[in-house]
């Protein structure tokens, strides 16, 4: 759906997932968007030449490999002046996350009061191994500069922009 999404304004994208059944139902809504590129592989191996992306994002992957891997990979793969934009989860601390967890729980409820059922096409692992305040330290120490911002539901942002040459 992202790529879709980025489609309509981007001049190609490029979209990379090891989990088969979710790049065999991308190709299935994919017809419309020719300049979508879908490819089953490994974003920590795949032979992408470095630098080549001027936009990377991600959406809840970075808990389902080595997220230190995962951000120098992204980071060696984006051009200069290029943007890096993730959306990711991470596991809370008790006691000190507790509040936030409790205000996420409560509007999930409200959320779900409006939404009809929505089956989740992607494997799901719970929960992330790093906690917040790891990948805060993680994305702080690959990206210097990045920008963390803590989400409601159970998420983080990391937007970074890779210096200009």
């Amino acid at each position: 759906m992202l790529a879709r999404r980025l489609a309509e304004v981007a001049t190609s994208v490029c979209a990379i997932d090891l989990d088969e059944p979710s790049i065999e139902l991308a190709r299935t809504h994919n017809h419309r968007t020719p300049n979508v590129e879908l490819i089953l592989g490994d974003l920590l191996t795949y032979p992408f030449k470095e630098e080549s992306f001027d936009f990377i994002t991600s959406v809840a992957t970075l808990h389902h490999m080595n997220a230190r891997r995962g951000l120098e990979r992204m980071r060696a793969l984006l051009s200069p002046g290029g943007v890096l934009v993730v959306i990711g989860l991470a596991r809370p601390s008790y006691p000190a996350d507790l509040p936030r967890e409790a205000l996420a729980a409560v509007a999930n409820r409200l959320i779900l009061i409006d939404k009809t059922y929505w089956e989740h096409s992607s494997p799901t692992l719970w929960p992330p191994p790093e906690t917040y305040r790891d990948m805060r330290a993680i994305a702080q120490e690959v990206l210097p500069g990045v920008r963390y911002r803590r989400r409601l539901l159970w998420r983080y942002s990391l937007v970074w922009a890779k210096p200009a040459a």
